[in-house]
């Protein structure tokens, strides 16, 4: 295996599972509560959580969010098994950062997932910095069609970027490259964060270049800031240590865009840890969860083990659906009515 960007990816990989801390465990979706029902008036085997997004139906509104891929037999693993047991569960999947296989050929069987997960909706996904660096509407296209993809993320790390020690920082001009290369490939396009969230301005800068998918992706789980401080140069790890918190709160990023509704429609990640903080996210305006970390050590041993976790998932969603008194999924979507108390509101 060569190549610094490879290299990245692994380093990545072990980082996480070797510093719990980089899990910031912020717990924001515990601010809020629902209003629990004694009478729920509703059967628990009627329940039906699917969700229909960009033409595909999922079995209940799960992502498992974009972490790796590369040339490696871990990384090639990871996908492999992620892709399989979103097949067998009908979830969303989507794949880490593809700029790799632009530099390293050797590393685009790893993101060939379709052939594991024939079915369901799948993500491919690029830098949007990339854009300011040679990457346009070709090389989009080129990721999508590798994945065999629904649609394409692009996801914004400034935070992450201005940490790495190679990171790339001119973010000059973005979001009209953003609307360019939306608007010259034919799958859809979702803005995502990694971890900082996605404000009110930006929603609207990007809702203005015709964008009508983003993942809000904000803090309070994974922090990228203090994940690339373990690869800082020596005496140069305080600055992503210090920034390791900083963003805007997942719940508090969907409360700011939910506004734009029906105009864009919202994902969710970022400090999601069950299926309660997933009913939370989608009673504020989003239509799909996204978990990552969760899945890692799962995808590290077996399809099996991956669909065990996300078997778990699927039950809790239901049981706070039962005990919300909802039946079906569109009638959970933005209910702000289900909200007992929200802390988050008074910030």
């Amino acid at each position: 295996m060569s190549g610094s960007t490879n290299r990245r990816k692994l380093e990545h990989l072990d980082i996480v599972r070797g510093d719990d801390a980089s899990d910031r465990c912020k717990a924001y979706f515990d601010r809020i509560q629902l209003r629990h029902r004694a009478l729920p008036e509703v059967n628990l085997r009627d329940i039906d959580p699917s969700v229909e997004l960009m033409g595909k139906r999922l079995s209940f509104p799960l992502l498992i969010s974009s972490m790796t891929g590369g040339d490696h037999d871990a990384l090639r693993k990871v996908n492999r098994n992620l892709a399989i047991a979103a097949e067998v569960t009908q979830v969303g999947m989507g794949v880490g950062s593809q700029r790799v296989m632009f530099s390293e050929p050797a590393a685009r069987k790893s993101f060939a997932i379709r052939q594991h997960a024939p079915q369901t909706l799948l993500f491919a996904n690029l830098g949007a910095i990339q854009l300011n660096n040679g990457c346009d509407a070709c090389h989009c296209r080129e990721a999508v069609e590798l994945v065999e993809a629904d649609a394409l993320f692009l996801h914004l790390n400034p935070l992450q970027e201005a940490i790495q020690p190679e990171g790339d920082t001119n973010f000059h001009g973005l979001t009209a490259r953003i609307g360019e290369v939306s608007r010259e490939i034919d799958a859809p396009v979702v803005i995502k964060e990694v971890g900082a969230g996605i404000s009110g301005a930006d929603a609207e800068q990007l809702l203005g270049e015709g964008i009508r998918y983003i993942d809000v992706a904000g803090s309070g789980g994974t922090s990228w800031s203090r994940i690339e401080a373990h690869r800082a140069p020596a005496g140069q790890a305080d600055l992503g240590v210090l920034f390791q918190d900083w963003g805007i709160p997942t719940p508090v990023a969907l409360r700011q865009l939910n506004h734009l509704s029906p105009g864009v429609t919202l994902f969710a990640s970022g400090g999601i840890r069950d299926g309660i903080d997933m009913i939370k996210a989608i009673v504020l305006g989003a239509r799909l969860c996204g978990i990552a970390r969760d899945f890692i050590q799962p995808a590290l041993l077996s399809p099996e083990a991956v669909i065990e976790r996300i078997e778990a998932l699927r039950r809790e969603f239901v049981t706070a659906m039962f005990l919300l008194g909802i039946q079906s999924l569109p009638d959970l979507i933005q209910r702000p009515d289900l909200i007992l108390n929200d802390v988050d509101s008074r910030l």
